[in-house]
């Protein structure tokens, strides 16, 4: 006979199945579909395990890293996935997932619950080392595959380098050589074609 404990996190294991349902703005490398967020939370955990060594603080802790990459999306199965240059979209942004949090994370035994649940909102509010490189990371991945996938998922989207650029130069505090990365390729996507000119380049 099974356990209560883990009759709660196989109940938590087969809802996060959903995660793979949620599709985001960005599209996979041949254009043929969406990127879904398990994907990407899965292509943000091989990305900590790999770039650990540019953090600007040698003592991240590259397990809690990952753990909070492989979460921090989860609430998505309830709220949606919101793109980051949706204004409207942003405003209640954060009560959607915080009710999200509390059931998903809710399916857990008590003390997997309050981990999961604290990394997740350490990571939401960029509290600690370990949660602003996790967000670095998360940052600098959509701007690759934007790059990779000649602009699918930000063309068309009236949105200019300049606000790329102001969203994610946070990511020069916390890495300056992963931001560096990322500015080149903002660069060389707009000369690409992927972004709206501004006025003065028009």
């Amino acid at each position: 006979m099974q356990s209560e404990k883990l009759a709660q996190q196989m109940a938590f294991i087969c809802e996060i199945e959903k995660l793979k349902t949620v599709y985001r703005q960005n599209t996979v490398i041949d254009q043929s579909r969406k990127e879904n967020s398990a994907e990407h939370s899965w292509h943000l955990a091989i990305m900590a395990l790999i770039l650990a060594d540019y953090s600007k603080d040698p003592n991240i802790d590259v397990l809690r890293v990952i753990k909070m990459v492989l979460i921090h999306d989860l609430v998505e199965i309830d709220a949606g996935d919101t793109f980051l240059y949706d204004e409207s979209g942003n405003a209640d942004k954060l009560q959607r997932e915080e009710r999200a949090a509390a059931r998903i994370f809710g399916l857990l035994p008590d003390e997997q619950k309050k981990e999961l649940s604290e990394l997740w909102r350490e990571f939401d509010e960029r509290s600690s080392p370990d949660a602003l490189f996790a967000a670095a990371l998360d940052n600098m991945q959509p701007v690759i595959n934007h790059y990779l996938s000649d602009g699918c998922g930000i063309r068309g989207h009236d949105i200019t380098s300049e606000q790329v650029v102001e969203k994610k130069q946070f990511i020069g505090e916390i890495a300056p050589a992963l931001w560096s990365y990322t500015k080149q390729t903002i660069e060389k996507s707009k000369e690409r074609g992927f972004y709206k000119l501004e006025m003065s380049e028009k």
